[in-house]
C-alpha cells in the first residue's frame, strides 16, 4: 500500500547528471537526504538520483528488507558512476509511519547519527478506491497518519535546523487528486488537500531564509500502486495519461532544486484539471453508484 514499496531498478543517470549540473555542486556526500517510503519504486528512485547528486541518505520504511535492497542498489550506482563511493553514507530507519510518534523516532535516529538533513522528501503514501462509509475506521487513520500528520511533523522537525543553515529542500507529494471532490477517491483526494495548503503556508513562512517548500501534483504513475493490466499500462503510457516513475521523480527533483513552487508533469492532467473541479455531485453520484460493485474493500 505504501507508495515507496514498489521497484524500478534501470534509472536514467543523464537526468540525474542534468540536476547535478543545474544544482552546480556535487554534495561530496557532506549533507544528507531523507526520503520516506524508500523500500521501491519512487521512494527508491528519489535515492539513487539524491545520492548520485552527491547526498548522504536516510531511508524511510516500513519495510525493512526493501530498504536493504534499496541500500544495495544505490551503492551499487553511486559506484559505477564513479562516484566517492567510501564516503558515501546511508542510514535505515524502520518506521511505521502511521504512528502518532514517528516522526519524533525518525527525528531521533538522524540527530543520533548526526544527519544533517538538508533535503526532505515526503513520499510515502497510500491509494485506495473506497467509499468513506465502506472504508475500514483502521484504514481511514492509516490514510491520515501516512499522508497529513507524520508528513507535516517531519517538516515541523527539520525546518528548523534548515532554517539555522540557511538552506534546505523540502519536497511534499499531493496529488492531481487534491482537487477531486470525488466518491471513492474523496479521502484520498482530502489528504493531498491538506499537503498542498499547509505546504503553501509552510513555504510562505520560508522566505528569505534559504528554506524552500515543493509540491508535487502527480496524475497517474506506473507503479504497482495503480493494478491495471500489462496491456492497459502500455496503453496509458503511450496516451500520456500515465507516465513513468523516472519521468515523475526528474519533474519533481527539477522543480525543488529550482525552488519552484510545485510542479504537475503531463499535459493531460492540466486539460483535465479544470474539468475534474466542474463536475456536478449529481453526475459524480451517478458515477460512484455504477461504479461502487468494482471498488477494493479496505
Amino acid at each position: 500500500m505504501f507508495a515507496g514499496l514498489y521497484s524500478n531498478k534501470n534509472g536514467n543517470f543523464a537526468a540525474v547528471f542534468r540536476i547535478a549540473h543545474m544544482n552546480r555542486i556535487f554534495k561530496e556526500y557532506r549533507t544528507w537526504a531523507l526520503i520516506t517510503g524508500a523500500a521501491s519504486g519512487m521512494g527508491r528512485e528519489y535515492a539513487r538520483r539524491l545520492a548520485l547528486m552527491g547526498y548522504n541518505l536516510v531511508l524511510v520504511d516500513i519495510n525493512a528488507k526493501g530498504l536493504g535492497e534499496t541500500e544495495s542498489i544505490v551503492k551499487d550506482a553511486v559506484k559505477t558512476a564513479g562516484k566517492a563511493s567510501e564516503a558515501f553514507k546511508v542510514l535505515q530507519v524502520v518506521q511505521d509511519l502511521s504512528q502518532v510518534d514517528a516522526a519524533d523516532k525518525v527525528y531521533e535516529q538522524t540527530e543520533a547519527a548526526g544527519c544533517e538533513v538538508e533535503v526532505l522528501v515526503n513520499n510515502a503514501g497510500i491509494m485506495y478506491c473506497q467509499g468513506i462509509a465502506e472504508t475500514s475506521e483502521r484504514m481511514l487513520k492509516l490514510i491520515m497518519m501516512v499522508h497529513m500528520n507524520t508528513p507535516m511533523m517531519l517538516c515541523r522537525k527539520y525546518v528548523v535546523g534548515m532554517k539555522e543553515r540557511g538552506n534546505g529542500y523540502i519536497l511534499n507529494i499531493s496529488s492531481l487528486a487534491e482537487c477531486m471532490n470525488w466518491p471513492g477517491i474523496g479521502m484520498y483526494g482530502a489528504t493531498k488537500r491538506f499537503v498542498k495548503d499547509y505546504s503553501r503556508e509552510l513555504r510562505i513562512e520560508c522566505q528569505k531564509t534559504g528554506v524552500s517548500v515543493t509540491n508535487a501534483y502527480f496524475g497517474a504513475v506506473d507503479t504497482p500502486l495503480i493494478p491495471l493490466k500489462d496491456s492497459l499500462r502500455k496503453l496509458a503510457r503511450g496516451l500520456a495519461v500515465m507516465i513513468t516513475t523516472q519521468k515523475a521523480v526528474d519533474k519533481a527533483l527539477k522543480a525543488t532544486f529550482r525552488r519552484r513552487k510545485g510542479t504537475m508533469p503531463g499535459v493531460l492532467n492540466h486539460i483535465f484539471k479544470p474539468i475534474c473541479i466542474i463536475l456536478p455531485d449529481c453526475l459524480l453520484g451517478w458515477i460512484y453508484r455504477k461504479a461502487k460493485p468494482y471498488l477494493m474493500k479496505v
